[in-house]
């Protein structure tokens, strides 16, 4: 509600999706966007073999302006579980439900900075998948910021951006109980960031090199994402992957996929995927379902 109250007092012109200046910012696959938009995610499918069995997710996100500068986002998955000597079983995870304000551009410098909380609500997936009776709260903070200002010397750095996010995840229960044992859930921090080369960026705003469709809207990127519990017995035990990749853009649509390689076996046994088709509602519907719904000029 702050966020809110704060992003009705100082209103900025709307831009468009993932811009600062001449720097495009593509919607990233496995960690999260330091700008808000109008933007779908649909679908977001990734697949790992962890130490317990091979876990499959599919997920549909949504975003939406509120005003230019605030908005919130719903996400909802289908995870389908495979363990190890055991029946494979299917069901949907907690509806998760977050809220960003972004509360820093700069066109000069190519940056984005972004305030934002994630809610997790307990009890609305089920328990077959996995899926916590207790809810969530993740409130973070993201950035955003190119290297088009870098000098003539070092001018085919120019198109290298760098995203990422940090935050801390806490549970609204710190144990629960089941079949007389206690399990304890600590507060996490959750950190990542990608690493990406705009070919975009270097057509456009470098030097023409000559790159024809398709290859003239690639971005190749490597993504980092990372959980490390902070207490109640667990800390220091992190997991997370390291997700070289490549996304293309166009005006309207975007499509990505990445390897998804754990850090260690405590993450996975063996290399997954992750891939995404996302629209820009923004582009896709600039007179209704892509623009704020206040403070649009």
């Amino acid at each position: 509600m702050l966020l809110l109250l704060v992003s009705f007092a100082l209103p900025r012109p709307a831009v468009g999706h993932g811009f600062a200046g001449a720097r495009f910012f593509p919607a990233t696959l496995s960690t999260d966007d330091p700008f808000v938009n109008d933007e779908l995610s649909l679908p977001t499918v990734s697949t790992i073999q962890t130490a317990e069995g091979r876990e499959t997710t599919i997920a549909v996100e949504i975003a939406k302006r509120i005003t230019p500068n605030f908005g919130i986002e719903l996400t909802e998955e289908f995870i389908h579980l495979n363990p190890k000597h055991e029946q494979k079983t299917s069901g949907f995870g907690n509806f998760e439900l977050s809220a960003k304000y972004q509360f820093f551009t700069s066109v000069e410098q190519e940056a984005i900075l972004s305030l934002g909380a994630e809610v997790e609500i307990g009890g609305t997936g089920q328990q077959r998948v996995d899926a916590d009776s207790f809810s969530t709260c993740t409130p973070a903070f993201f950035f955003g910021k190119g290297f088009g200002d870098l000098p003539d010397t070092l001018s085919l750095l120019r198109p290298v951006a760098l995203t990422g996010v940090l935050g801390v995840s806490i549970p609204s229960s710190v144990s629960t109980r089941s079949d007389d044992e206690i399990e304890r859930h600590p507060d996490v921090l959750q950190y990542g960031f990608a690493l990406e080369y705009s070919l975009i960026y270097l057509q456009e705003q470098v030097k023409d090199v000559g790159l024809r469709a398709p290859l003239d809207r690639l971005i190749p990127l490597v993504e980092f994402s990372f959980e490390t519990p902070l207490n109640r017995g667990q800390s220091g035990e992190t997991t997370g992957t390291i997700n070289p990749g490549i996304i293309w853009s166009s005006k309207y649509v975007q499509v990505g996929v990445e390897a998804m390689i754990p850090i260690n076996k405590h993450t996975g046994e063996s290399v997954g995927v992750i891939g995404q088709v996302h629209f820009y509602l923004d582009d896709l519907f600039p007179r209704s379902l892509g623009r704020p719904l206040f403070g649009y000029r």
